[in-house]
């Protein structure tokens, strides 16, 4: 009897997944709206009734650096109708970094699609007496201290890549974290903060009007949309920090439905178009398998991991 009621279940289970998706899915951004991983969310969801055959409904879950929205499609139905607009954050660095954490994302959630990528550039005040990244971290050794960074928040993008930059650097700088880059940007134009590594969608209309200095991407090669940056690393040997995104699903959810949404999303993210509308946006399409979407994080992991713990950073 035991053995009737698993080969009906089976049944059931293969039956629904041929169907997959008979209604509209839901993307959940664990972010405010205007942010690139929303706006990236949205440039999906527009494209993607024509390979999926349903509507993909963006939906705005935010607070704690990613984590309301992660736990929500944690917590939903593994049957690939609730998918997560995943993060650096979310995948890669909240676990080291909150003490508290409700779910753990390498065993909760299941990559499906690596998105993009967004450089991080390293942003000064005008007239901060510092115009290359050599000429920075001199400046840093001899005064430390008195320097000091901005981030949008402890454990975003723009903490952990200076954090990097300190550790590798050799630099002792003041973290000024904020409630956003919104809030942040303003006292990095006035000068009542010394640097910040703000993503390329967020700095680059500042760059263009004058109102800051970029000295340097965060990648290992210049930007489309910054060609005439150096990155980092031309200074700090090995120095690369990047601000992803992409799609994962509840654990659990069929492997059917996994390569099924990976299939029709990497049919929306690799046309022309899209990948114009990504570069606007200082980002570069990844898109492939699950596979190597799930490699990159678990590299991510253990980087961040390692910057964490050698900044003893802890948020409770």
């Amino acid at each position: 009897m035991k053995g009737l009621f698993l080969a009906l279940g089976i049944l059931f289970f293969s039956t629904a997944d041929a169907q997959y998706p008979s209604k509209p899915l839901r993307l959940i951004v664990p972010f405010a709206p205007g942010g690139s991983t929303d706006i990236f969310a949205r440039l999906i969801a527009d494209r993607a009734q024509g390979p999926l055959g349903q509507t993909l409904i963006v939906e705005n879950r935010a607070g704690a650096a990613g984590n309301i929205g992660a736990e929500a499609v944690v917590r939903s139905a593994p049957d690939g109708y609730t998918l997560l607009m995943a993060t650096t954050g979310v995948m890669a660095i909240n676990n080291a970094l909150y003490k508290n954490m409700t779910y753990d994302a390498a065993r909760d959630l299941e990559p499906v699609l690596f998105v993009a990528s967004i450089t991080n550039v390293l942003i000064v005040p005008t007239d901060l007496p510092a115009k290359s990244v050599a000429e920075l971290i001199a400046l840093a050794k001899k005064d430390p201290g008195k320097l000091s960074f901005a981030s949008s928040g402890a454990g975003s993008s723009t903490h952990m890549s200076a954090e990097l930059f300190k550790s590798m650097s050799g630099t002792d700088i003041l973290h000024v974290p904020y409630k956003g880059s919104g809030q942040a940007l303003p006292d990095l134009m006035s000068g009542r903060v010394s640097m910040m590594f703000e993503n390329a969608p967020g700095a680059v209309p500042h760059i263009k009007a004058g109102k800051v200095r970029a000295l340097a991407v965060t990648g290992l090669r210049r930007s489309p949309a910054l060609p005439d940056l150096p990155p980092v690393a031309e200074t700090v040997a090995g120095y690369e920090s990047l601000s992803w995104s992409g799609i994962a699903v509840p654990a659990g959810t069929p492997r059917t439905i996994i390569e099924r949404l990976n299939r029709d999303l990497n049919a929306v993210l690799t046309t022309p178009e899209m990948r114009s509308k990504l570069a606007e946006q200082g980002a570069e399409t990844i898109g492939g398998p699950p596979e190597a979407f799930a490699q990159h994080i678990r590299a991510e992991r253990e980087k961040w991991s390692r910057v964490i713990k050698t900044a003893n950073i802890v948020v409770n």
